[in-house]
């Protein structure tokens, strides 16, 4: 009788530690998500926002207009 108690006792501590364990593993990667999330939101997202601004400014602007080289190499002469 006592033999089982002690059994079901130790059976649930390694189940908590094993919960335990388990549970802080996934809150650092939900962690580690988190930084990684905000960092490209945050840092990288912004510039790549401006740099494809620039780039449609840029296309809109230079339409149409090519050198006399490539239009010779266009046109295969």
């Amino acid at each position: 009788m006592i033999g089982t108690l002690l059994t079901f006792l130790a059976v649930g501590i390694v189940s908590i530690m094993a919960v335990w364990i388990v549970l802080q593993v996934v809150g650092a990667l939900l962690g580690l998500t988190g930084v990684i999330a905000s960092f490209l939101l945050l840092k990288v997202a912004p510039v790549m926002l401006v740099v494809w601004i620039v780039l449609k400014v840029l296309a809109k602007v230079r339409r149409g207009t090519l050198s006399a080289a490539d239009r010779q190499w266009l046109e295969g002469d």
